[in-house]
């Protein structure tokens, strides 16, 4: 039956096997507190992909130019996001690779040290949908343990590279025991995973990719991609994700990557953020972790 479905075009899939694909990881329960802790009224979650020298390394990439951008990342801008941070007073999580956690290993028990958390993102930066079954499953073993050796932390969530989800990850992620997930958009809220329809005890801490810096920013001189939004108008976009979060409620999560958001013309963007949210009552900025329990122990 696979074989035969595999040659026919999608229009002509039988009813059974689009509902079976649409249906095989899911938004369960809704996880939206009444409150967030001590009263707050909005959670504010802010992460980084640590990707550095993997964001060429996955791809079999050999560009000297490009490993050198990751090393920008580790060099530069990690060490400034972190100054910044601790000025005022703000506790973020770190998705790591495994390679770059062994590549920049001080950098890791910093980011421990300084009180924020790290998760899983991968071995290498790779694509989970390209992977088998058992690659996938060791990847994300090995991942774990090795962020684990380095920071003495034993990571509890994951956000796969470039949010890349495959059929198998969140079998592994709970087979693995992991509290989150932050690599999916079915919602702006917390939300139970499902699977095959089941519960899986996995709360999804959604992304999106307005609230990315990659999407407005990201730049390669040998493809068409190019920078083509302003800073200011990032900011703009950013702020108005907080405005409507903190009316409902609810939680203001954003993506952003060392390499991308710590270059001088635009870490203002970080830092006027967390100018504008900390200007409001009621504002609770945590580590997605802490978001995640939460929302799931406090759900309405």
């Amino acid at each position: 039956m696979t074989e035969q479905i595999s040659k026919l075009e999608p229009w002509q899939w039988p009813e059974e096997h689009w509902r079976k694909l649409v249906g095989h990881v899911r938004a369960g329960r809704a996880y939206r507190p009444k409150s967030w802790k001590d009263g707050a009224r909005c959670a504010v979650a802010l992460s980084f992909d640590s990707d550095h020298e993997t964001n060429e390394l996955r791809d079999g990439g050999k560009s000297i130019g490009r490993l050198c951008w990751g090393e920008y990342g580790a060099r530069v801008c990690v060490p400034r996001i972190l100054a910044l941070l601790e000025r005022y007073g703000v506790r973020a999580t770190f998705y790591v690779p495994a390679v770059v956690a062994l590549l920049h290993s001080e950098e890791q028990r910093r980011v421990i040290a300084e009180g924020h958390e790290i998760g899983i993102h991968g071995w290498i930066h790779e694509l989970n949908s390209t992977l088998p079954y058992e690659a996938e499953r060791d990847l994300m073993l090995r991942s774990a343990d090795t962020l684990e050796k380095i920071t003495g932390v034993r990571p509890v969530g994951v956000r796969t590279a470039s949010w890349d989800f495959s059929p198998s990850t969140l079998a592994i992620e709970q087979e693995m025991g992991l509290a989150y997930d932050s690599s999916l958009m079915a919602d702006e809220d917390c939300y139970e995973l499902l699977l095959d329809g089941s519960p899986t005890g996995i709360v999804e801490l959604p992304v999106e990719w307005v609230r990315d810096d990659a999407v407005y920013f990201m730049m390669h001189r040998f493809q068409s991609l190019r920078p083509y939004t302003p800073p200011t108008d990032v900011l703009d976009i950013f702020r108005r994700e907080f405005d409507a979060a903190y009316e409902q409620g609810g939680i203001f999560q954003l993506t952003m990557h060392p390499h991308i958001i710590g270059y001088r013309s635009r870490i203002f963007i970080v830092e006027e953020v967390i100018r504008h949210a900390q200007a409001r009552a009621g504002v609770w900025f945590t580590t997605h972790r802490e978001v995640a329990e939460w929302a799931k122990a406090h759900a309405d």
